[in-house]
């Protein structure tokens, strides 16, 4: 990450680097995308169960407060899960490939009562 976040005391860094409501398993990342959507807090609130509104409210004034270095993790993030699937994908071309014939040969094919 080209600029560090310091974390607030409610958010935590898994040990894969993703940043998580602390207590809860909803990612920075989720509650922001929400905000940024247009969701209010209380729709967001409602969402995401495992938040309080006030957990909520943190989490947004942080991202205000941090908005650049929050919006270079989220590229970061972006590009992460971006590389993954293109990673995956590769690794399991044969496999996808074999799958989507599988799948039309079964639609193509008459059922069998």
């Amino acid at each position: 990450m080209g600029s560090t976040i310091d974390l607030a005391d409610f958010l935590v860094r898994t040990p894969q680097g993703s940043l998580r409501i602390a207590g809860t398993r909803v990612s920075l990342d989720s509650v922001i995308h929400a905000f940024l959507e247009g969701a209010t807090p209380e729709e967001i609130c409602q969402d995401f169960s495992a938040l309080s509104l006030a957990q909520v409210y943190a989490t947004i004034a942080f991202y205000l407060h941090n908005r650049e270095q929050v919006d270079d993790y989220l590229q970061e993030e972006r590009r992460a899960s971006e590389n993954l699937r293109r990673e995956l994908k590769t690794r399991h071309r044969d496999f996808l490939k074999d799958l989507r014939q599988r799948l039309i040969a079964g639609r193509q094919s008459p059922a069998s009562a």
